[in-house]
């Protein structure tokens, strides 16, 4: 007998229950003895079972699908960051018993756009409730969610006036502990490599080395050029790093903005980790392939999709329970040679 031509009357037969009882096992097993359940349970696994989702969707009116729109990515140069993401994702829903709906939706497109690719799939009740990523404090895919009233949660902060249904990694601490390290190593003329996209969490890692670095009679300083042009910024950090005042250390935004940074470094002559230490920020696989390998910030991203299907499942089961303010998660620093002990 395979799992598609048992029916939930096979169980109940095989368990010696009743078919409620059956249903009630998948449905409600807190109402069951636990020696019925485990009586039932077993004949589901002997039999494998497999409960009838759209029937199951009728009557409670839940698909168990999560919507995401995917960000905008180039096939030829993919975002290692956002793809290892959605496979936390996908395994986060999956514990659960839910399944993710991939759709496009590009917030560049205008609000118009954006409403028009949420409410289709609100109007045809395909999914439950949706998980944004990259969220920016005047995100439209907010305002297009909170206008219907329908349940999300969010990577990234949204808004003061806005549902505050997020979860987010601390950057600001992240990049604060990095430059701790550096302190602590005699580090004392430190240079900031910043990126000239205007993105919360870059402003909040920015923030956070100026807090760290606030103490140091020579602060800190920061390079950057426009469209983070590699060459432009190459020649800027290599400017730098010319004359007895050059920087000992370079705190880069990005692990891409390091990699440049590496580059500027021994254009100049100098070695990275012996003359010069060098950090990035989001661990992507190319921190372990540089040489010396780069020190750098990982995101939790596991733990940052559990929490978002957990905190988005609460929104769609108890409204009323709903998360009312945001969750910010620690990243964890990956030390590696680029910041040798002095």
């Amino acid at each position: 007998m395979t799992a598609r031509q048992v029916t939930i009357e096979d169980v109940a037969r095989t368990a010696g229950v009743s078919r409620q009882t059956v249903s009630n096992a998948l449905n409600a097993p807190h109402r069951l003895r636990a020696t019925t359940l485990a009586r039932v349970t077993a004949a589901i696994d002997e039999l494998g079972y497999q409960p009838d989702q759209s029937a199951r969707s009728l009557r409670t009116g839940t698909r168990k699908v999560i919507g995401y729109p995917a960000p905008a990515d180039n096939p030829a140069d993919p975002n290692p960051l956002m793809g290892g993401f959605l496979q936390a994702l996908v395994s986060a829903a999956d514990a659960v018993g839910h399944r993710i709906l991939l759709f496009r939706c590009d917030p560049e497109h205008g609000a118009g756009a954006v409403a028009k690719s949420f409410n289709g799939l609100i109007a045809a009740r395909q999914v439950d409730g949706f998980i944004l990523s990259d969220v920016i404090h005047d995100d439209p895919r907010v305002d297009v969610l909170a206008e219907a009233g329908f349940p999300f949660a969010a990577f990234g902060r949204t808004a003061p006036g806005r549902p505050q249904n997020w979860v987010d990694i601390d950057s600001a601490a992240a990049t604060a502990a990095l430059v701790g390290r550096l302190l602590d190593q005699g580090h004392r003329r430190i240079c900031y490599v910043n990126s000239a996209a205007s993105l919360p969490w870059l402003a909040d890692r920015r923030a956070g080395l100026l807090q760290a670095a606030a103490a140091v009679p020579d602060g800190a300083f920061e390079v950057g050029v426009p469209d983070d042009d590699p060459a432009q910024l190459s020649h800027a950090v290599q400017r730098l790093l010319v004359g007895p005042d050059r920087p000992t250390a370079l705190v880069c935004a990005t692990d891409w903005l390091a990699l440049t940074a590496y580059q500027a470094v021994r254009a100049a002559g100098l070695t990275v980790g012996a003359d010069i230490a060098v950090t990035g920020f989001n661990d992507l696989p190319l921190c372990q392939v540089l040489q010396p390998a780069l020190t750098s910030v990982r995101l939790p991203l596991s733990a940052i999709a559990h929490a978002l299907v957990d905190r988005l499942i609460t929104a769609v089961e108890d409204p009323a329970a709903a998360p009312t303010s945001g969750l910010l998660l620690p990243a964890e620093p990956v030390v590696r040679d680029s910041t040798p002990q002095r």
